[in-house]
């Protein structure tokens, strides 16, 4: 029998949905939930044992297993289900595999225990003891936190909220409306489950050494120059361009163009602006939202909200071209349309990508903020899209035509806003309902030249990219030999400091102590964010001339966007689970740690021999040659 408490919503017990009257209802002594006592396994033998009653959530009690079959049989099941049950060093996916082969008769094989044997299981093995969703039983696919400190995976807690529930599943605590409404994804939490799942250290490649030309004399990051101090961004000149792709280079950017870090640009990278995001050739227009040549193809896109027709589903969207406005003179803000878009120029270029199956990069904006899945600032690489359509229909404004392209995405990295190890499978295209009422309809016939290769698993070029038509020159040897050195200086060196990294508090730039998660999915130290708005009550009196007015109510502003926290401020639950796998990890750093400085003597000449030393010159590089490690740091994803 499964032992469910009562909703703290309605009272209504979720085991037989029926409100108990006052005096079958008792109320737990840690977490104040309330429960039904006729539904509970094992009610309270006295009156005197309800004073300190805890609930069997709190507790730990589980539910009887019902035992089948014969009595020795089924006791004998019962006794290794338990005893697999009390196995402390199993994770819940270990546990429900054995309890599934032992119930199945298959004997419990070895292979898994040597897969998840590895460097880094024991950062895995934190993250999924601790940090789980309450429906799947699984680590959080795109994980949402709410307001009471638990985490689950946004299609559960979306499935959750669309059957009418408006409680949390794991405390019964309600969900505010704005979170109900427009759940935000912890973008913490992701980049910490994929940094348990997948090493970052990237294999060291013979780099081409090539960059653009005059490449040298351009400042170290933009709007650095004398000029664009006094004037600003608008007047800014770019900066140094740190890989070595041209301007119309088409897919990902691999490592072998990436001399500075031997990396590539790698997907969730992301950037203070247009201008930083230019230096990393994810997108190259400072302005404009597509980059292309209406004879060529284009090679990449942003997605910055400067049209409404556009919808973002995340593995794929729904793009509008560019045109159809009048910018001339000093109306370069105008968004109204004023005449049809046509395929041409830079929507010709998207056409042509559509035809013969060119991969584009795709950046989003913080601009962007009908999307869920537009980054809370700056400018993100989100990988490769493919355009799969392309058509004409009148646009949202009623009045004229806007050209319309369909993309989907085929990277071989995961998507920023998930947690898998694994980039894209080939999908079905989704079902555009604004088809039926297109004009100008554009489908590929012809196989693509970015594809998946079912042999190897993976996207890459069935047919050869097109060739560059842009001109690069070589890069200075000592200058890529600083940059380098910069680079590496800032790397981290383990799996576990970039996961307690990823858990900083956004106040303190610290290891958070007592994390709590904002309605808007931003983490601090409850220390810190209650320090923050310390001395502010939710209403502010007010008086005028002896004359008392209305109390107004003081706005509470989240620290890194304008979301208005004050609700949450007034009583900041901490997110337990995260706290867990903090410690964990903590712990675990400290043990590495020691058993590194044992080693440390009898390592250190060897790794003396290993490490190449670079000398620096005796008089400093130019102030147009030297790199700033800070605006290096800035511009790169640990």
């Amino acid at each position: 029998m499964a032992q469910l408490p009562c909703d703290r919503g309605d009272g209504v017990c979720s085991r037989c949905k029926a409100i108990p009257p006052a005096e079958e209802s008792l109320t737990c002594g840690l977490c104040g939930t309330p429960w039904h006592v006729p539904c509970l396994s094992s009610p309270p033998e006295s009156l005197a044992s309800t004073l300190q009653w805890h609930c069997p959530d709190c507790t730990g009690e589980e539910d009887p297993l019902p035992v089948t079959g014969n009595a020795d049989g089924g006791s004998d099941l019962v006794a290794a289900i338990r005893a697999i049950e009390a196995d402390k060093s199993l994770t819940d996916e270990a546990k429900a595999k054995k309890r599934q082969e032992l119930l199945s008769g298959k004997s419990v094989g070895d292979e898994d225990e040597k897969k998840s044997a590895g460097p880094d299981s024991g950062v895995l093995a934190a993250l999924g003891v601790n940090l789980k969703c309450a429906f799947c039983l699984q680590l959080p696919e795109r994980p949402v936190s709410i307001n009471c400190g638990h985490n689950f995976c946004l299609k559960c807690f979306d499935k959750w909220i669309g059957q009418g529930n408006r409680t949390c599943a794991k405390c019964r605590c309600l969900i505010p409306e704005k979170i109900a409404k427009n759940p935000r994804i912890n973008s913490s939490l992701v980049a910490a489950i994929r940094l348990a799942k997948v090493s970052k250290s990237a294999a060291a490649g013979t780099a081409k050494v090539f960059h653009f030309i005059s490449n040298q004399d351009r400042p170290e990051k933009a709007f650095t120059t004398d000029r664009a101090k006094k004037t600003g961004k608008a007047n800014a000149a770019s900066g140094r361009i740190y890989v070595t792709i041209p301007p119309d280079h088409f897919g990902p950017i691999p490592a072998e163009n990436d001399p500075v870090r031997n990396q590539g640009v790698l997907v969730g990278e992301f950037w203070e602006d247009r201008l930083e995001c230019r230096q990393w050739g994810a997108h190259f227009p400072h302005v404009a939202g597509i980059a292309g040549q209406s004879n060529y193809g284009a090679q990449s896109v942003a997605l910055s909200g400067g049209y409404e027709d556009d919808e973002d589903h995340g593995e794929w969207f729904l793009y509008t071209g560019s045109g159809g406005r009048d910018l001339s003179g000093n109306k370069r803000t105008n968004k109204d349309q004023s005449f049809d878009q046509k395929f041409e120029k830079s929507n010709e270029a998207l056409r042509v990508s559509c035809k013969m199956g060119y991969p584009v990069r795709v950046v989003r904006s913080h601009k962007e903020k009908r999307s869920a899945y537009a980054p809370e600032e700056g400018v993100r690489y989100d990988g490769v899209y493919r355009i799969e359509k392309c058509w004409r229909k009148v646009g949202i404004q009623g009045s004229f035509k806007v050209c319309r392209y369909l993309f989907v995405r085929c990277d071989n990295e995961a998507a920023p806003w998930t947690s898998d190890e694994h980039g894209d499978r080939p999908r079905p295209l989704p079902n555009i309902p604004e088809l039926k009422m297109a004009t100008d309809v554009f489908e590929r016939k012809e196989s693509p030249s970015w594809n998946f290769d079912e042999a190897e698993s993976r996207w890459t070029w069935m047919k050869p990219p097109p060739a560059s038509r842009k001109a690069v020159n070589v890069l200075d040897p000592e200058e890529k030999k600083r940059m380098r050195t910069a680079i590496k200086a800032a790397h981290s060196n383990t799996v576990r400091e970039k996961l307690l990294k990823e858990f900083s508090c956004q106040i303190c730039k610290q290891v958070m102590s007592l994390p709590v998660t904002t309605p808007c999915a931003h983490n601090f130290c409850k220390a810190c964010l209650e320090a923050k708005f310390a001395g502010k009550t939710v209403l502010r009196e007010r008086s005028r001339g002896g004359r008392t007015l209305r109390a107004q109510k003081n706005i509470m502003n989240c620290p890194c966007c304008p979301t208005d926290i004050s609700d949450f401020v007034q009583n900041p639950q901490v997110n337990r689970e995260v706290m867990e796998v903090i410690e964990k990890l903590k712990n675990n750093d400290e043990g590495e740690s020691a058993s590194v400085d044992e080693n440390e003597e009898n390592g250190e000449s060897e790794s003396a021999e290993e490490t190449p030393v670079v000398t620096e010159e005796a008089e400093p590089p130019s102030k147009k040659t030297k790199l700033d490690t800070d605006t290096v740091v800035s511009a790169t994803v640990a």
